[in-house]
């Protein structure tokens, strides 16, 4: 059969082949992708449109970082320390590269520590105290980040840099129980939930980083595989017409080529 496929006419085809399957082939992984983008977007806005539920509900000091946490909004009551600030960079918002500013938020009901991500400066060197008494931070749940290179202390600076909110790193730092998740600050009020809103005093407010894993669009999945099955069907006809061509004319194998 391998003489039969050499013909001229079964060459030609082959080439087509070879482009339908490689056009089909990035189809279905565009589809793919946008399956994946489309899991996010939708794990994002429903992150974003659940009630925030206090802390407690939903991470314990020190245990593992729960599944399905990313993104999930929390209530946490405490007060700042503002000895125990530093800031980690390079960071970019807005394509524009600057710091995250952190801070060591003690919350009342655990007597634990969150690190809080209050907001991103430009300035290293101007960046203020978190708000004094009892605030009640709306935060978004991350897990710590893997460790990082560390920065050079940058001009100036008021706080330490780190490269990374690597949490175990800054549980030798900051004394007492600690939560193996931080928080993008989302809102600050003092006293209570109810509480009048406190500035973020000249910082940016940092939103959340895409969801990470969160499966996929099945509608966009299936679309992915139904390109690729269109591409595998292509290649079994080609196949198969030449085996037919082989069949009905053994004899012309020598003579054909």
């Amino acid at each position: 059969m391998l003489r039969t496929a050499l013909k001229p006419r079964w060459l030609g085809l082959f080439a087509v082949l070879v482009l339908v399957v490689l056009a089909f082939t990035r189809l279905g992984l565009w589809q793919l992708s946008v399956a994946q983008n489309e899991a996010r977007r939708t794990a994002a806005a429903d992150a974003a449109q659940r009630p925030a539920v206090p802390i407690a509900d939903a991470v314990a000091p020190h245990a593992p970082f729960p599944a399905g946490g990313a993104g999930r909004r929390v209530l946490a009551t405490g007060t700042y320390a503002a000895d125990g600030q530093f800031l980690v960079a390079p960071r970019r918002l807005d394509g524009v590269q600057g710091y995250w500013v952190v801070a060591p938020l003690r919350v009342q009901a655990t007597g634990a520590t969150l690190a809080v991500v209050r907001g991103f400066t430009r300035d290293p060197a101007g960046v203020p105290d978190p708000p004094r008494g009892v605030v009640t931070l709306t935060g978004a749940l991350a897990p710590g980040e893997s460790p990082a290179e560390q920065p050079g202390q940058a001009v100036g600076a008021s706080l330490p840099v780190r490269g990374a909110l690597d949490l175990a790193e800054v549980v030798n730092q900051w004394p007492g129980d600690l939560y193996n998740a931080f928080a993008f600050a989302v809102s600050e009020r003092s006293g209570g939930p109810a509480g009048p809103e406190t500035a973020a005093d000249g910082l940016t407010r940092v939103p959340p980083p895409p969801i990470g894993e969160t499966g996929l669009s099945w509608r966009n999945a299936a679309y992915a595989l139904q390109w690729w099955i269109f591409a595998a069907f292509a290649a079994y006809m080609w196949f198969r017409m030449v085996r037919d061509d082989h069949e009905r004319h053994p004899q012309r194998e020598e003579t054909d080529v």
